[in-house]
């Protein structure tokens, strides 16, 4: 069964194999866009990658001008790495407007199965342990089954930016 868990290094070659489906397409949640993927191919500069995701999280870390502390997870199944789910502790203008407090990419290899639906169900109580009572997701607007695994776990739309559906869930 695909649970939620804290990005670890056990995980680095099913990680890669994952990652090399996306193509080079964006990843929503995965934290590695300053990470080139031939380069993280290396066991150590991936390590450095997985304690990198680890102290995001934490607010005194530093970080790009327009980024938030976040807390990234991966979804696995045994040992096999399924996608990334991140958690912003904060909305600034771009997160408010387009981005949300959660992003989440599964490897195409392991979509349509409710793996999406799943891994965010499991996040909001995270969330709320974070001390963020209510979450805005977001989606483009003809992203059917982002918009579907939203919808599934109870949000509740507010408008239109931008090109993305603004949605937002109770964590309570």
């Amino acid at each position: 069964m695909p649970r939620l868990t804290a990005p670890d290094v056990r995980y680095h070659s099913s990680w890669l194999e994952g990652s090399a489906e996306f193509s080079g397409a964006r990843r929503d949640g995965g934290g590695a866009e300053d990470w080139p993927l031939e380069e993280l191919r290396d066991a150590l500069t991936f390590h450095r990658f997985v304690e990198a995701l680890a102290m995001d999280a934490l607010p005194e870390s530093p970080r790009k001008p327009g980024y938030v502390p976040c807390t990234y997870l991966w979804i696995v199944e045994g040992d096999t790495f399924l996608g990334s789910l991140a958690i912003r502790h904060e909305l600034n203008e771009f997160l408010l407007n387009e981005g949300g407090h959660i992003g989440y990419s599964i490897r195409p290899s392991a979509r349509r199965r409710g793996h999406a639906a799943a891994a965010l169900a499991d996040a909001l109580p995270v969330a709320r342990n974070l001390g963020i009572p209510r979450v805005l997701l977001t989606c483009d607007d003809n992203n059917t089954g982002s918009r579907a695994t939203i919808e599934k776990n109870g949000g509740v739309y507010e408008d239109t930016r931008n090109g993305k559906r603004r949605y937002w869930i109770d964590t309570a």
